[in-house]
C-alpha cells in the first residue's frame, strides 16, 4: 500500500490522487489533445470531459508524436493543420481549471524548449495548470526543466516502463513531483482489447521501490471493466485514444460527439470507482 505522506512530493496532480486514494478508488484521467477539431471545439470537449476525469491531461501536438497510436496521431495531424500552436494549450489549461479540475499538459520536450522552459513553466502555472507530462525527457537530461517547475511549482511527470531498471526507476521517481507515468506496454498508445499483462508488474515494482510517490497507468484502457481492472493495482487510470474516437475529425455533429464523449467519461468514472 502507497503511504502519501509528503505533501512537497505530492505536489497539485499528486494530491488529486491521494484524495481519491483515500475514497478507495483509483483516479481517472482522461486524455484529449487541443486543437481537435479545432481549438474551440477542443475546449468544448474539455468541459464535457470535465465532469466525468478527476484530472484532464492536456494533449499538445507534435510533428512527430512517436510514442501516439494511430488515433491520437490522426488528431494531433488534424490538429497541426488547422493551425494549432503551444499556447493554445494554456487556453485548455485556463479552461479546465475553470470547471474545477486539475489540468496537466502532456508534450514532447521540443516544444517546450522552443518556447522557452522558463517561460512554459511560468505561463503554464499562471494559466492554472498543475503539471506536464514529458515522455521522452529523462531526469537525467533535465535539469533545465527541473528548475523551471520548482522556480513555478509546477508537477514534473516522468515515465518509466516494463523495460526499466530498478535504479532507472529509482532515480525517475526521485525526480517527480506529483506522480510517475508508468507505461503498460512497449510500443505506441492505443485501445487494446484487454489490458497488459506487464501493467500490475510495473506499477508494483515502482510502488515497492518508492512507495511516497503515486503511480498512473497508461496505453490500452477503453472501457469501464478495463478501467476497473487497472484502477485496483493503479493509483491514477489514464484513457486517450478511446476518448478521442468520440469525436469526429471535421466535428460536423459536435453535439452528439460531446454526448459519446460524455458518456464513455461517466463509464470510465464508474469503473475506477468500483476498482478497490
Amino acid at each position: 500500500m502507497s503511504n502519501f505522506t509528503d505533501p512537497n512530493r505530492l505536489g497539485i496532480s499528486g494530491k488529486v490522487l491521494a484524495a481519491c486514494r483515500a475514497q478507495g478508488r483509483a483516479a481517472f484521467v482522461g486524455y484529449l489533445p487541443v486543437g481537435y477539431p479545432d481549438v474551440a471545439k477542443s475546449c468544448e470537449a474539455y468541459r464535457v470531459l470535465c465532469e466525468g476525469a478527476d484530472m484532464v491531461e492536456i494533449g499538445m501536438p507534435y510533428s512527430d508524436p512517436f510514442l501516439d497510436g494511430p488515433v491520437i496521431q490522426h488528431a494531433t495531424t488534424r490538429a497541426l493543420a488547422r493551425g494549432v500552436r503551444t499556447r493554445d494549450a494554456l487556453t485548455a489549461a485556463e479552461t479546465v481549471a475553470s470547471c474545477g479540475k486539475t489540468p496537466v499538459v502532456m508534450t514532447y520536450w521540443n516544444l517546450i524548449e522552443q518556447y522557452g522552459p522558463d517561460a512554459f513553466a511560468r505561463d503554464l502555472a499562471a494559466a492554472g495548470g498543475a503539471g506536464v507530462i514529458t515522455p521522452d525527457l529523462t531526469p537525467d537530461e533535465a535539469d533545465e526543466w527541473i528548475a523551471a517547475t520548482d522556480a513555478h511549482g509546477l508537477d514534473r511527470i516522468f515515465l518509466i516502463a516494463p523495460s526499466s531498471t530498478p535504479e532507472r526507476i529509482a532515480m525517475t521517481m526521485a525526480a517527480c513531483r506529483g506522480w510517475v507515468y508508468a507505461t503498460s506496454v512497449m510500443g505506441v498508445t492505443g485501445v487494446r482489447r484487454g489490458t497488459s499483462l506487464a501493467a500490475p508488474v510495473i506499477a508494483a515494482r515502482a510502488r515497492e521501490i518508492d512507495p511516497g510517490l503515486p503511480v498512473g497507468v497508461g496505453m490500452g484502457v477503453g472501457n469501464g471493466d478495463q478501467a476497473a481492472e487497472v484502477g485496483a493495482y493503479a493509483d491514477a487510470v489514464i484513457v486517450g485514444s478511446a476518448l478521442v474516437r468520440c469525436l469526429a475529425s471535421d466535428g460536423a455533429d459536435m453535439p452528439g460527439d460531446l454526448e459519446k464523449l460524455g458518456a464513455l467519461a461517466a463509464e470510465l468514472l464508474e469503473g475506477v470507482r468500483r476498482s478497490r
